[in-house]
């Protein structure tokens, strides 16, 4: 089974709130656990650069899992990720999340 690959953008006007979003991603890797071990393969997260085709988008973070299990469980389980999402509904003014297998 090929790792999945999980790219959430959000449009977030404050710089104070980006710098808090990513401060929650930075914890995720050893925050978010499963059966009290780190399950998220990896974590890149940050401001996006100003560019016209981000459509709004000031924030982008990609996570890696080894399963769709578990990034189900990311979604649905995980108290780490449930803190980070509580923050980033009240922070964003859009979001959007797509996710895949490497077909590369």
């Amino acid at each position: 089974m090929a790792p999945i690959h999980r790219v959430t953008l959000f449009k977030i006007e404050s710089e104070n709130d980006r710098k808090r979003l990513l401060e929650l991603y930075q914890g995720m890797p050893s925050k978010a656990l499963k059966d009290g071990k780190p399950y998220i393969q990896s974590v890149t997260a940050g401001p996006t650069k100003p560019d016209q085709r981000a459509q709004g988008f000031t924030f982008a973070a990609i996570s890696v899992f080894k399963s769709l299990d578990d990034m189900e469980y990311y979604d649905n389980g995980c108290a780490a990720h449930a803190q980070l999402k509580e923050f980033a509904k009240k922070a964003h003014s859009g979001a959007m999340m797509v996710y895949l297998e490497n077909g590369v």
